[in-house]
């Protein structure tokens, strides 16, 4: 069988790059993309993703959709690294270990929509808990997120690298509105039934990204506490390669979150913290947001399918 020719759309963009870089030496896969002048031209686009076995979409979600609107030939197989189709019924979610059977699902799936950055930590966390009914799924969750900058894609980088670069912010909370696009992702593939309060914001650092929710152990069930919560996330991932859950005695020596902890892996650390006193939980995911949070996913993901032509 003659290696795949995987296909990259949008790879000038952060995700896209990333994704580049890490597959333009593999010799198991053939790599093509458009050239710069060819970017904008949907023929051109067209006729590409129609030549290709998998596509990898690093694109604005319109765009993305488009991408997918213009598949004719039934063989290509698709990974979408935008927002476009992680609710959507019939593409599957790409998160490898969010439950046992995932990894096999994105392994023979022709539709794959990638995580977003933020969601899979608050997914990697909630998710175990919720199924094992230790959390009630209208628990009234709280999510707080901070990210490096190169989150918010080529225009981030520009405004914390670029000529003006002194004058960008050093901190900033946005998604005031309670509206962010990630929010029914969380919500959905979580398994939650009440919409989550998500509030994200931007530091001044590249990438990596700490994401916290807050517990309260008087509105869970009798007998449920940080004990129970972090037995659970464990037993989940034990058999997981990117995913780690670090121990309730190293959590209880930390001191503070470096957001850029992980910068440069695949992985994501998960920390349960608490006060046992007050009653109070603090469950916490560190990752690197162009890792595990887009890049690192989409690449897993590829090597899943790769692994599993059909």
């Amino acid at each position: 069988m003659a290696n795949p020719l995987v296909f990259i759309d949008g790879d000038q963009g952060t995700t896209g790059l990333q994704i580049h870089q890490r597959l333009r030496d593999r010799t198991d896969l053939q790599l093509i993309t458009l050239s710069p002048e060819h970017r904008k031209d949907p023929q051109q686009r067209a006729e590409m993703i129609n030549a290709c076995d998998i596509a990898i979409l690093c694109l604005p979600d319109d765009a993305a959709r488009d991408a997918v609107a213009s598949i004719q030939n039934p063989a290509v197989r698709v990974i979408d690294a935008s927002s476009a189709h992680r609710t959507h019924p019939d593409w599957t979610y790409g998160f490898a270990e969010m439950s046992p059977q995932q990894a096999q699902r994105i392994a023979t799936a022709q539709r794959v929509s990638n995580p977003g950055c933020y969601p899979t930590g608050a997914i990697g966390l909630l998710r175990p808990l919720l199924e094992a009914g230790l959390l009630p799924k209208d628990y009234p969750t709280t999510i707080h997120a901070v990210s490096g900058y190169s989150g918010k894609g080529r225009a981030g980088v520009q405004e914390h690298e670029g000529a003006d670069a002194s004058q960008a912010p050093a901190f900033l909370v946005y998604g005031l509105g309670l509206a962010h696009k990630h929010v029914p992702e969380i919500q959905l593939q979580s398994g939650l039934t009440e919409r989550p309060m998500f509030v994200p914001a931007y530091g001044a650092f590249r990438q990596g990204i700490v994401l916290t929710i807050p517990l309260q152990l008087r509105l869970l069930a009798p007998g449920v506490d940080a004990t129970r919560l972090h037995a659970c996330l464990t037993q989940h991932y034990s058999d997981t390669n990117h995913v780690q859950v670090l121990s309730m005695q190293a959590a209880k020596e930390l001191t503070y979150l470096d957001p850029q902890a992980l910068n440069g892996t695949d992985d994501v650390r998960l920390i349960v913290c608490e006060n046992h006193e007050t009653g109070q939980v603090l469950l916490a995911a560190v990752f690197d947001n162009l890792g595990k949070g887009a890049a690192g996913a989409a690449v897993q993901n590829l090597d899943l399918m790769i692994k599993h032509r059909p």
